[in-house]
């Protein structure tokens, strides 16, 4: 039976001072008589109603362990595990110490297990490309980003799972079909490759990209029919790719060149300076969102085309606009990774 609030606990003991008898007592607050038995014992016995105090099991760990060993250790080590810890540390009563003691004083200092961030792998060298671009560009006005045409290609697959899947299962119900989720290793179903382009007040077509992206097929499919024209629209824009290997080949940069269109420099491996890709992430939303789930590549193509069209140009902005604000977070990473 559940615990008496303290409140109700005194409630019975002024209805007991007024004389009423305990089975009354016990049906007015909706509890056992043997309850009300025992506290009007324990009231005379201690003169209150509240539990008397009991030591309760001895800790393994004392405050020194507490303040001095498994938090320093995974802080230092951040990959490091509770059972390595719980091997290593000896208790105070007993010889050794469980997993469950060390998740426990971590809980306590504030520190619980999450998953890694995964980011591209920054040498010294990329790390100060990213700081000497963001400090050339970081007094970019507003009126400068908004004449850069961010674009890129991205792979969707049909199929795609981001490890983030719950189950509830007894314990002995893991290998049971109801708990096993199938899926491909290798994004089963198919994919689509897209390419677009965004800016502060403008946006080019989706183009869904036939195979994979080579030189050859960025100039003739990409630059010629989408992006000569656009930038041919609107003049002072400056057009923004990173530098993937089809972006940057010499046939690629001498047809740039050759038509004058001014190319962005960008650093390389720096995705969390370019806001397209928090475009791709609000794109890739909205297609998993739908309330019917796509069947095949055709339909993936297509809903992609669709979605892409119908995210509002104001969410562009604001994307776009966070451009000055990646390049101070970049700052004080030292060229290192952002939350962006």
């Amino acid at each position: 039976m559940p615990r008496v609030p303290d409140h109700l606990c005194e409630c019975a003991l002024s209805m007991l001072q007024g004389g009423m008898r305990t089975a009354d007592v016990a049906r007015a607050i909706n509890c056992n008589v043997r309850t009300v038995r025992r506290l009007r014992q324990c009231f005379r016995e201690t003169g209150r109603a509240a539990d008397r105090p009991r030591s309760g099991r001895p800790r393994v760990t004392t405050h020194l362990h507490r303040i001095g060993t498994p938090e320093h250790k995974h802080l230092r080590d951040r990959y490091r595990m509770a059972t390595t810890t719980a091997r290593v540390t000896p208790g105070t009563h007993n010889p050794s110490m469980s997993a469950q003691t060390v998740h426990n004083r971590l809980k306590e200092a504030g520190l619980r297990a999450c998953r890694p961030v995964v980011r591209q792998v920054l040498t010294r060298h990329h790390r100060k490309q990213h700081h000497l671009w963001a400090q050339t560009h970081r007094r970019w006005t507003r009126q400068d980003w908004q004449k850069v045409l961010f674009t890129d290609e991205l792979r969707f697959f049909l199929t795609r799972g981001d490890g983030r899947i719950r189950i509830y299962r007894l314990r002995n119900d893991r290998y049971t079909e109801a708990c096993t989720l199938e899926r491909d290793r290798f994004g089963g179903g198919g994919s689509v490759m897209v390419w677009g382009g965004v800016s502060q007040h403008h946006r080019t077509e989706c183009d869904v990209i036939a195979g994979n992206l080579n030189a050859v097929c960025y100039r003739e499919d990409i630059l010629l029919p989408h992006v000569v024209p656009f930038l041919q629209a609107h003049p002072d824009m400056t057009l923004q790719h990173d530098n993937a290997t089809s972006h940057t080949a010499r046939s690629v940069r001498d047809f740039l060149q050759h038509r004058n269109v001014s190319v962005l420099p960008w650093p390389a491996k720096s995705p969390d300076l370019n806001p397209i890709e928090h475009v791709w992430d609000l794109l890739d939303r909205r297609v998993r969102a739908r309330a019917i789930p796509l069947r095949n590549v055709r339909e993936l193509a297509g809903a992609l085309v669709e979605e892409w069209g119908n995210i509002s140009q104001q969410e562009l902005a604001n994307v776009v606009q966070s451009v000055r604000r990646r390049c101070t977070a970049v700052l004080y990473a030292a060229g290192g990774h952002t939350r962006y």
